[in-house]
């Protein structure tokens, strides 16, 4: 009876250490770490559905506004370097990476809100279907990338705050410390500076 007792002490000990580590906290570094990178997915899914669209809204233009070549040009050296640079999940703790990524990513919207200037002196192209199709599909894919973003950096948030609080802290520093913070989308120097408007 007595080794009965100390086997049921056993195996109750066991399952309160159990209950214990699975309530405070070990899963969720792992967890964040695995939202955080879902996220990111969504982010370059986004911005590969804006570079998909560049060819067809290229081509469009090109048919009404030849003499524009170097708009057109520029929008696709910008869409080549975009999609040259790449970050996959493993360097998302590279705040350098990121900043690379996002360079890129600003040159082309640059170079797209030209194109799309463009368009204002050709009303046969302001009005033509396709033209007007791949303008609003490409509104809408900005919006996705700016909400694919947002969820990012939300997610980055929950997994940093995970590595630096208490209890996240503990397990960061025993059974987590490859882990590391990963990096944030942060607003380009231009963010700051408000558009000139003249007339």
């Amino acid at each position: 009876m007595a080794i009965s007792i100390a086997r049921i002490r056993g195996v109750s000990a066991v399952i309160l250490l159990g209950l214990t580590v699975a309530g405070c906290g070990y899963n969720n570094i792992p967890t964040y770490e695995e939202q955080a990178k879902a996220k990111w997915a969504d982010v370059q899914n986004n911005y590969q559905r804006r570079s998909d669209l560049i060819p067809n809204l290229v081509a469009t233009v090109q048919g009404y506004a030849k003499q524009e070549k170097d708009v057109l040009t520029a929008v696709v050296e910008a869409r080549a370097k975009a999609t040259q640079v790449k970050i996959d999940v493993s360097q998302l703790t590279d705040p350098e990476k990121l900043q690379q990524f996002q360079a890129a990513q600003n040159q082309l919207s640059g170079a797209l809100g030209r194109l799309l200037a463009v368009s204002e002196n050709y009303p046969d192209l302001k009005s033509n279907q396709n033209f007007l199709a791949l303008q609003s599909q490409l509104e809408g894919t900005e919006n996705r990338i700016t909400v694919a973003r947002r969820d990012y950096i939300e997610a980055v948030r929950l997994y940093n705050t995970e590595l630096k609080t208490f209890p996240g802290l503990l397990w960061a520093a025993t059974f987590f410390r490859a882990n590391k913070p990963m990096a944030e989308f942060v607003a380009s120097d231009n963010a700051q500076t408000p558009p000139q408007v003249k007339f």
